[in-house]
């Protein structure tokens, strides 16, 4: 009876101590998942408060075509000629560049002529405005296109008051032909270059006339904005992704430059008393399509000036292209309203084709406060990551000097004492006295896993930043990239706070057994760096959403 009232005693015993140790391991379990919760949501909140948020306005106004049919009002019959084209050279003020004159053959009297200005790229009169310039050739009108001036035109640097000086040569060239009407000579300018069109236009009243393409309108900041809104969006990132925006864009890039993304061409459009032709095609989600003709109309009217004339041609692209290929429409339309000037510069309809939607207004970029530096952005990047490979380089060098040492004392002849560290270790085996230069056990596995995840969730993050912007620019859509690629960055994000959390418990722990948890100098620093630089990096993977919770 008594044996087995002693049984019965061991084995609630067991069971209580059982009971004990699960409590207290889903004790140890919360704790972790608050811990973990409780770092994501300080994260969100600091990422939230470093920068701003983005919610562009909705776009309220409106412009009402009067017609379907884009033809040209008072535009005379378009005559079909041959086409002759030679290159002819440009001086440039330092630099010379080629040209492609194209001349209609068999035309009585001097012509009217248009002076290509190219958008962003290299823009070789060889793969540059071939459909449009031989239509206007074809139909009467003379049309140059010259090589665009590299030599001073950078990623970094473009200064579109000097680039309009450069094209005004070209102005100045086509004048001089013996074919062409020197008082009937215009520019066309497609994108970028509608900020340079209205330069020359403002500096040479006698330009006759100013064809804009998918004009940009508002400055160069603002347009990359909403480009890259309106291109996420069609890729449907998740909203979280979207806070990158006005930091990015916002910010001043690393190295300096680009203080052209300030450009505001407005004042110059103020001054233009010539008739503008301003032409949008509805599939170009890059361009304020709406904004652009209602800013247009408003900027030209300060210089008394109502003769604009808009066109928008159903689902073209930025270069006014439907499957490859410029709208034929768009080049008849063209060549009859130079042609018609200066009686079709006001003939109705002044608004036709397809009727535009623009869902957001392209607006100021708000400013990053903390991190607008883009330098500082990098810098803090690079030497945290460059400190944490430092420190991982710094241990591992220490280990293998002791590891020679001991090596030295072992030929000597000295025997390593079998010694306990104070706290001991996992297990409770015996440890070589060397264990006195290593990490409280825990430690230094955990500040591995610590700057592992912190550095792949950084390269995962700029891969993925990387990969999205390839998907937006090609107007493409892949939700294994946009919305599995943005899951992974988070899950690594958060298992970076897993792993900080843990070794902060884990050094909590040796300090309460008295153990220490990271001896020696080499140690001890490595240790504070590393948990320093992932502080930093954690801090800017807040900054760019990886932690946001919808704030």
């Amino acid at each position: 009876m008594l044996l087995s009232a002693s049984g019965a005693w061991r084995r609630l015993t067991h069971a209580a101590r059982r009971a004990t140790t699960s409590t207290s391991r889903l004790s140890s379990a919360y704790r972790l998942v608050a811990s973990v919760a409780l770092g994501s949501v300080l994260l969100a909140v600091v990422g939230a408060a470093l920068g701003p948020s983005w919610s562009p306005a909705p776009m309220t106004e409106t412009v009402r075509v009067e017609s379907t049919s884009t033809a040209i009002g008072g535009a005379p019959t378009l005559e079909r000629h041959d086409v002759r084209t030679e290159v002819v050279q440009v001086a440039l003020d330092g630099a010379t560049v080629q040209a492609r004159l194209s001349l209609p053959v068999g035309v009585d009297g001097p012509v009217p002529g248009v002076v290509f200005v190219h958008g962003a790229g290299t823009g070789r009169f060889t793969q540059a405005f071939v459909a449009q310039a031989h239509a206007l050739a074809a139909s009467g009108v003379a049309a140059l296109v010259p090589d665009k001036r590299l030599d001073t035109y950078t990623t970094r640097h473009r200064d579109y008051v000097a680039m309009a000086a450069d094209y005004a040569r070209s102005v100045a060239v086509l004048r001089d032909r013996p074919e062409v009407d020197p008082d009937r000579v215009g520019v066309y300018a497609e994108s970028e270059g509608a900020w340079i069109a209205p330069v020359m236009a403002a500096d040479d009243p006698d330009l006759a006339f100013v064809t804009l393409v998918s004009a940009p309108v508002v400055p160069p900041r603002q347009q990359a904005a909403f480009a890259t809104d309106a291109y996420l969006r069609n890729t449907q990132v998740p909203h979280g992704v979207f806070r990158a925006i006005p930091r990015a864009v916002g910010m001043s890039m690393p190295g300096g430059g680009f203080e052209y993304v300030d450009f505001d061409v407005r004042p110059y459009q103020q001054r233009m008393h010539q008739p503008v032709l301003l032409v949008y095609g509805t599939g170009d989600a890059s361009m304020p399509i709406v904004q652009g003709a209602l800013e247009v109309r408003s900027d030209v009217a300060a210089a008394g000036n109502a003769a604009v004339t808009v066109r928008y041609y159903e689902g073209a692209n930025h270069g006014i292209r439907v499957d490859g290929e410029v709208v034929p429409a768009f080049l008849d339309d063209l060549a009859g309203w130079v042609l018609g000037l200066p009686g079709t510069a006001e003939a109705a309809p002044r608004t036709a084709g397809a009727q535009p939607t623009q869902p957001y207004v392209a607006a100021p970029v708000p400013e990053p406060g903390w991190l607008r530096d883009g330098t500082v952005m990098v810098a803090l990047v690079v030497v945290a990551l460059a400190v944490l490979a430092l420190a991982g380089l710094s241990v591992a060098a220490s280990r293998g000097a002791h590891g020679v040492a001991a090596l030295a004392r072992h030929g000597r002849g000295v025997r390593g004492d079998r010694a306990r560290p104070a706290g001991g270790t996992d297990d409770g085996a015996a440890v070589p006295a060397e264990a006195g230069h290593r990490f409280a056990p825990g430690v230094a596995l955990r500040l591995g896993v610590l700057a592992t995840t912190t550095t792949l969730t950084v390269v995962a993050m700029v891969w993925y930043l990387l990969a999205v912007a390839r998907l937006a620019l090609d107007y493409e859509r892949n939700a294994w990239v946009v919305q599995g690629g943005w899951l992974v960055v988070r899950l690594l994000g958060v298992a970076a706070v897993v792993a900080a959390v843990a070794l902060a418990r884990r050094s909590t722990s040796a300090r309460e057994a008295d153990v220490p948890v990271a001896p020696g100098v080499v140690r001890a620093v490595a240790l504070w760096t590393v948990v320093a630089g992932c502080a930093v990096l954690l801090v800017v993977l807040a900054y760019w959403g990886v932690f946001q919770l919808g704030i």
